[in-house]
């Protein structure tokens, strides 16, 4: 796939075309893994243009939308790329569905992603099939003692690491990950945040190691202190500052100079920003409800991942299902809102479910019933084997037939669905 595509077009990757190319970041990943000391991500803070910032989060189906109608009105998008608002393998269902997806429908697109690296290597083989030819990570620190000053936290899986065992887990599975990516043949970028006092006499220690690793090119980017932060005090540095440290960098790696500190949601060429064109677009298209051809999914309710077996308010993760020419197919699964939420909980329930046409549980309370239904989302209350649910749904079948329970809950009719999870 990678051979197939034309890599020169990546304006952040090669200075020559940013006059030409242009590219389309797809919010798609609000979840992150990592708690940085100078970053604070104000999802709709339209007055700053900074990583981690985005007016909107997108489904994938939503963004497929979207780049649909940027591509009517800029034609000079050639790279789709995926930068957070969060981490994108944190939200690796989403992501993955959204590159798929571009690439289906655009297949001479360049694919992009940025992440902190955490949770990268375990798909790497699946980026390099779909055909994801450019990745950057945040690399701060291969000191484990330096890097310990730059992280809150690291979160792997369920368990929170702190001090210098996170910065040790980090760095280890970043260097995995840059080895990886390398040996599929993906280009690799290191972004490197530069604090003031902190990685700033350690910059040309990363560049060593990241050429060691094969890494294609290096960013140093300045840090930008950030309000209710640990580093917001921190001064920027300056521009004096940063010449001379990638002038030591470049020895080991060819840095890249033309960084504009992209937002999650930026879009136009670099020198020709169009986010705040589009921001009505964004906006538009995260509210819209899909179609029923943009619902390829069916979300379910299970315990064992056999049966549909639990209320709605009992599931903590609902099992992600679609049909392929093989049959029914699991595709990942995904977080249901923490209970107690009240009627909130049951409208980003119906945000998380919105490229799914229906949702498979034992019960459920009316209220939360009257959301999804309003989100176009089928409520189907049954007992019995997934498949079983799976078939009436894709085909149309008697959904009465699936034994609902229409007082599942254990509070009977009573029910009103409050978002406690009883």
């Amino acid at each position: 796939m990678l051979t197939q595509l034309n890599l020169d077009r990546h304006p952040c990757f090669n200075a020559d075309v940013k006059g030409a190319c242009g590219r389309i970041h797809l919010p798609v990943a609000p979840q992150c893994n990592i708690k940085c000391n100078y970053c604070n991500r104000k999802y709709d803070c339209v007055n700053e243009s900074r990583p981690g910032v985005t007016s909107a989060v997108l489904s994938p189906v939503q963004a497929l939308r979207y780049m649909e109608s940027v591509l009517e009105k800029e034609p000079r998008i050639t790279v789709a790329g995926i930068a957070g608002p969060g981490d994108p393998f944190t939200n690796a269902f989403e992501m993955l569905e959204t590159v798929r997806l571009i690439r289906e429908k655009y297949p001479e697109m360049l694919l992009c992603l940025a992440s902190n690296g955490l949770n990268l290597a375990p798909h790497v083989d699946e980026l390099a099939q779909i055909g994801v030819s450019h990745v950057t990570l945040t690399v701060n620190a291969v000191d484990p003692e330096i890097g310990r000053k730059i992280y809150s936290w690291v979160r792997d899986g369920k368990v929170i690491y702190r001090g210098l065992q996170a910065a040790e887990l980090l760095l280890e599975r970043q260097l995995e990950a840059i080895e990886a990516l390398k040996a599929k043949g993906i280009v690799v970028k290191i972004n490197t945040i530069v604090i003031p006092g902190v990685n700033d006499d350690h910059i040309e220690d990363v560049a060593r190691k990241m050429a060691e690793l094969g890494v294609d090119l290096l960013n140093c980017m300045p840090m930008f202190p950030n309000a209710d932060t640990p580093f917001e005090s921190v001064p920027e540095p300056s521009r004096e500052q940063m010449t001379a440290i990638r002038k030591k960098a470049e020895e080991h790696l060819p840095q890249m100079r033309h960084c504009t500190r992209c937002r999650a949601d930026a879009v136009g060429l670099l020198d020709d920003d169009k986010t705040s064109e589009f921001r009505s677009c964004l906006s538009t298209c995260a509210t819209s409800l899909p179609s029923s051809d943009e619902r390829p999914y069916v979300a379910v309710g299970t315990m064992e991942g056999l049966l549909v077996n639990q209320h709605l308010g009992e599931a903590s993760r609902f099992h992600i299902w679609k049909k392929t020419p093989e049959g029914f197919m699991k595709v990942g699964e995904r977080s249901a809102p923490p209970t107690g939420g009240g009627p909130k909980r049951w409208e980003e329930l119906a945000r998380t479910l919105m490229d799914c046409r229906a949702v498979l549980v034992s019960g459920i309370g009316e209220f939360p019933r009257k959301i999804l239904t309003q989100a176009g989302i089928l409520p189907v209350e049954m007992s019995g084997f997934i498949e079983m649910g799976l078939e009436a749904v894709f085909s149309g079948g008697n959904l009465q037939g699936l034994k609902a329970r229409r007082n599942g809950c254990t509070q009977g009719k009573g029910c009103q669905g409050d978002g406690a999870g009883c």
